[in-house]
């Protein structure tokens, strides 16, 4: 093989030609075949549909005046599609004008070549212009690459992020065997608030969708430090005595700081973990500032706590336990409206009121089996030895 060949690269460029005139394909395929894959189309009809052909060209020899379909009609054509809009085209034709050249160029041609064409001219604007499309090519490929591997990396991301608060609230649940399907209901009624205040004057800087999908995540870890509190307390079938109860309002505390201590573990400080804490921390905090553990009282208590507040009161409100029946939904509301502006929101009270429907779908769709409920029963009773 000689040294020529051994320069021309495996996989030649493809030049379509598109002349009407016999003589000027014939002309312009000896020319090109040398360097390049050559295709031909003798109208411009027939030129559409090879561009469209893989392998398309790479770039585009265009006549002007043809019969039919004239080389502007088919330059229109290939820049409104999306699979032919990159491909470089450069009008080769007997029009010498310069309006005729502007025009060209303003349809999106790339270059200009007036007949009778000189030949070294000829090869060296399709050779600039092939490897203008080369760089292109390479530089659109390593964007859609960079693209695609920002969305990997963050799916991978979001996914160490579900896992965490997974593993955390799976923690939580292997302790207090009343949690499972409660974690769930409280998670999906935190998002139907946020969504239903999204728009709302005091609370849509605040509500965007990222924070409302960190908000659901989180959710989950608002009773984690329950995993602190000694089973005689967290599990007993009644109601607490007051030295019981003062212990198990220790669990925000715990919960913050098992969450400040994965976040020790990880070296510094996680973004998506700061709702968690809020809602661990915060979320048996009342709007008069008769809650616990700090006291706060009205927007000083953040948002995350107050939206799971009321979540979390509605679902203990209507869930059975062993030591009582669920409420009904409606005389739950009742109650809820009573601690309106006192234990609640008022603003929050109120988008609750408005998307009742969906709080009731919510509690039917995971609702305790009664298999569950059984389960719960005789392990708070002792029946069930211990894992």
């Amino acid at each position: 093989m000689s040294t020529d060949d051994e320069a021309q690269p495996l996989d030649k460029p493809t030049v379509l030609v598109v002349d009407d005139t016999p003589e000027n394909l014939t002309l312009m395929s000896f020319l090109l075949k040398e360097l390049y894959k050559v295709k031909v189309a003798n109208s411009g009809e027939k030129a559409l549909r090879i561009a469209l052909q893989p392998p398309q060209p790479d770039l585009i020899l265009l006549d002007i005046m043809m019969p039919e379909m004239d080389g502007y009609a088919v330059c229109r054509h290939l820049r409104q599609q999306a699979a032919t809009r990159d491909i470089p085209i450069i009008f080769l034709t007997a029009k010498a004008s310069v309006e005729d050249e502007e025009f060209g160029l303003k349809l999106g041609a790339v270059d200009y070549i007036t007949k009778p064409i000189s030949p070294p001219v000829v090869l060296a604007r399709v050779k600039t212009h092939l490897n203008l499309k080369a760089s292109a090519d390479f530089l659109r490929s390593k964007s859609d690459f960079l693209e695609q591997e920002v969305a990997r990396r963050t799916r991978e991301v979001n996914a160490i992020q579900d896992v965490t608060i997974l593993a955390m609230a799976s923690l939580a649940e292997t302790r207090d065997n009343e949690t499972g399907n409660h974690i769930r209901r409280t998670q999906h009624y935190v998002k139907a608030l946020a969504e239903a205040l999204q728009h709302h004057p005091r609370f849509a800087h605040q509500l965007d969708d990222a924070t409302i999908s960190l908000l659901f995540k989180s959710a989950p870890l608002h009773d984690i430090g329950k995993v602190g509190i000694p089973d005689r307390i967290l599990l007993k079938p009644g109601r607490f005595e007051p030295t019981e109860f003062e212990i198990m309002k220790r669990h925000p505390e715990l919960g913050l700081n098992a969450i400040e201590h994965a976040e020790k573990a990880l070296g510094a400080s996680v973004d998506f973990l700061k709702l968690a804490k809020e809602i661990a921390y915060c979320h048996h905090e009342k709007w008069d500032g008769s809650g616990y553990p700090q006291g706060l009282a009205g927007e000083a208590i953040p948002l995350s706590a107050r939206l799971m507040a009321l979540a979390d009161v509605y679902d203990a409100l209507i869930s059975r336990r062993v030591y009582k029946e669920g409420m009904p939904h409606d005389k739950a509301v009742a109650i809820i409206v009573e601690g309106r502006g006192s234990h609640f929101d008022p603003d929050i009270v109120d988008a609750f009121l408005q998307i009742e429907a969906s709080f009731i779908a919510i509690a039917q769709q995971y609702a305790d089996s009664q298999q569950a409920l059984e389960a719960k029963a005789a392990a708070q009773a002792g029946d069930t030895p211990a894992s």
